[in-house]
């Protein structure tokens, strides 16, 4: 579900806080889908946006795209993820994901299945098809294939409810001192209290909720 911040649930429940262009998010994808399933029925999962760049259409530098390749091969070697560096050979790679981010959102407000759903074919295509989430048209596409029809989704995309929701979503994080992608968070008893930060493995996961009484 996509959390949003203006209607806070006061039982206790569980944030993922991710953007769906952050290369560990994609590498804790099937960790956390893992978690999802081990975790108490009552225990409600959302998801927040965190925007790690804002909307560009400069080309990103040479030495940033160096970086970030890098970055691919150290998560590769240390989780086995898989990636198709074939993206830098086929696109011109922008510094924005707050496209992506909206994308999940405005699939989100069709369903919450379409927003899980929205993430996962958005880190298919980036990470293993090559194609750039932070092109509209992309966007659009991978709607379509998940059945939402093309022009409703493409004026949901760009409208004034979906930015207003997405800018309560990052001001909300930074509340939560969140500086990171992935990061994990639980509100229990009035309070949060922050469950990981960054990549992290099932079973830290399951000791940290564990202390916080979830297990």
């Amino acid at each position: 579900m996509i959390y949003n911040p203006q209607h806070q649930p006061a039982s206790r429940h569980l944030l993922y806080i991710m953007d769906p262009m952050c290369s560990w998010c994609w590498a804790f994808a099937p960790v956390f889908k893992q978690l999802k399933q081990d975790l108490p029925e009552e225990l409600e999962v959302y998801t927040l946006l965190g925007g790690l760049a804002p909307d560009s259409d400069a080309p990103m530098p040479a030495n940033m795209r160096q970086q970030i390749e890098q970055t691919w091969h150290h998560i590769e070697n240390k989780t086995k993820t898989l990636f198709n560096y074939q993206f830098w050979v086929k696109n011109t790679p922008r510094r924005s994901t707050y496209p992506a981010c909206r994308a999940v959102i405005t699939a989100g407000n069709q369903s919450d299945t379409l927003a899980d759903q929205m993430i996962q074919a958005i880190q298919q295509a980036y990470y293993l098809e090559a194609k750039n989430p932070s092109d509209q048209s992309t966007l659009v596409d991978l709607a379509t294939d998940l059945g939402l029809e093309a022009k409703t989704f493409s004026e949901d995309l760009n409208s004034d409810t979906t930015n207003r929701l997405f800018t309560e979503q990052l001001k909300f994080i930074q509340q939560l001192g969140i500086q990171g992608f992935p990061s994990l968070v639980l509100f229990s008893e009035g309070h949060y209290r922050l469950i990981s930060h960054g990549y992290c493995d099932l079973e830290t996961l399951k000791v940290n909720l564990g202390r916080a009484a979830v297990f």
